[in-house]
């Protein structure tokens, strides 16, 4: 006697199945090589990219290191200004502050 049941693995194997499935492969291997050519393309371009932005990165700590150095400076010369003419800098900030009161009024 024969067994008239399906076996589960032979379900659905039919010849339009198999090439669903071959089609399937095809268009998955396809993806798997443009995103390949796109990643060996994208590296050196992320590598520039970071190389540029540590170069910034430098450039602006050195920028803010002699603006830091520009600002002492000044700060030690306005010092330096007002001890050795202490009555025209009071004169002088007191004409300041009169000129802010007129501008702002």
């Amino acid at each position: 006697m024969t067994d008239s049941t399906t076996h589960p693995a032979t379900m659905g194997t039919t010849p339009r199945d198999s090439q669903g499935q071959d089609l399937l492969n095809r268009v998955t291997e396809t993806a798997h090589g443009a995103v390949d050519r796109f990643a060996d393309k994208a590296g050196p371009a992320v590598q520039k990219l970071e190389s540029g932005v540590v170069h910034a990165n430098e450039v602006l700590h050195d920028q803010a290191h002699r603006m830091r150095e520009m600002g002492d400076e000044w700060t030690n010369s306005a010092r330096n200004s007002v001890r050795q003419h202490p009555l025209t800098a009071v004169f002088l900030a007191l004409a300041v502050g009169v000129l802010v009161a007129r501008v702002s009024r």
